[in-house]
């Protein structure tokens, strides 16, 4: 995709970073992969009822860094942001939350999704992420509209995009094929002249 079809593309930098004083997310790297691959093998169980299956060479290094690859190459062309969500300030990786399917033109959206580690988990860091995160696609992005999708019995990301203020839009059929089975999915939307999510209750 040619740098000059889309506005934002031409002004777009080499990398991001979106932080504050406790969190930093940014593009996976290279160096990464150690921290990655701790967390995803000690984490399989709590992940895989909510992924894709996970490929046979999954966890392996060479597949790690094509994932890198693809992931530059899809910031870079205006379609995704992939990022992963660091703790400050040692840098311990905590999940990684992806801007994907960005469309231009009469759309102006996206779809995020995410997910945490298991010891993370429950600790209001995806909360937190997303306070991050939404202002950037708004402002940055200058997107119109965020949609997530989360499989019905998913309570805890249910909970967490509904304080983040989305809102709940309609039942998806086998929206997705989710650990080997087509998934039902509910819609959620945020747009930018939504309200300031509410910051009550940690997740």
């Amino acid at each position: 995709m040619a740098r000059s079809v889309f506005r934002f593309l031409s002004r777009q930098p080499d990398t991001v970073e979106i932080a504050n004083q406790h969190y930093l997310l940014r593009l996976p790297r290279y160096a990464d992969y150690r921290q990655w691959y701790r967390l995803r093998s000690e984490s399989r169980a709590f992940l895989e009822p909510w992924e894709p299956t996970w490929r046979a060479d999954e966890m392996t290094e060479s597949a790690f860094r094509g994932r890198v690859v693809r992931n530059e190459q899809e910031y870079a062309s205006g379609q995704a942001v992939p990022l992963f969500l660091f703790r400050k300030p040692d840098e311990t990786l905590l999940g990684g939350l992806t801007i994907g399917h960005i469309r231009r033109g009469a759309a102006q959206n996206c779809m995020i999704g995410y997910w945490m580690g298991q010891k993370h988990a429950g600790q209001g860091h995806m909360y937190e992420a997303l306070k991050l995160t939404i202002p950037y696609i708004f402002t940055v992005l200058e997107l119109h509209r965020i949609e997530a999708a989360c499989i019905p019995e998913n309570t805890r990301s249910i909970r967490l995009l509904e304080k983040a203020g989305f809102e709940r839009e309609g039942y998806l059929r086998q929206y997705l094929k989710i650990n080997g089975q087509w998934r039902d999915h509910l819609m959620f939307s945020l747009l930018s002249a939504d309200a300031v999510p509410n910051r009550n209750m940690p997740l």
